[in-house]
């Protein structure tokens, strides 16, 4: 692994993520993506399994901000507030100037009635790469333990 600051910064981007989405600041989360990244969120069964089948995908930051666009001004959803518990992150290294890094989490989601219930539980599998000396992902696989999610799903994971 490299220096110190370089792990130091992937675990703040990480941590960056889950704060970012939990205070609703999507349109700064989109920055923590490079131009031509990949966001792709799957089941653990199909992981497993080698199928292909994502619960969402985006191929560019571009899509990214279009699908935080529509969240704001298209879309009907359930209210709600998002948090995340992130585990240990793993930095596994970087090969080609591309780190390897993976995070468990769980995801809470509160209604506006007062109910909190466990959304989503799973691992982030990351490739991060540094733009000027800040991380950025360069790809955002997030592995969801089961198939179904409880209620729509609309915000990122």
């Amino acid at each position: 692994m490299g220096d110190r600051s370089e792990y130091d910064a992937i675990v703040a981007l990480l941590a960056d993520y889950a704060h970012l989405i939990d205070e609703d600041r999507l349109e700064e989360w989109v920055e923590l993506f490079c131009d031509d990244c990949t966001y792709k969120i799957l089941s653990r069964e199909n992981v497993e399994a080698g199928y292909p089948l994502e619960l969402m995908s985006c191929n560019s930051k571009g899509m990214l901000r279009d699908r935080v666009v529509s969240l704001r001004e298209a879309n009907l959803y359930n209210l709600h507030t998002d948090k995340h518990i992130l585990g240990a992150v793993r930095v596994h290294g970087a090969d080609d100037g591309v780190w390897s890094v993976q995070a468990n989490f769980s995801l809470y989601q509160s209604t506006l009635d007062g109910s909190t219930d466990l959304f989503a539980v799973g691992t982030y599998r990351d490739k991060v790469v540094f733009d000027n000396g800040r991380p950025l992902f360069a790809e955002k696989i997030v592995i969801n333990d089961t198939f179904a999610v409880a209620r729509m799903l609309s915000t990122p994971i």
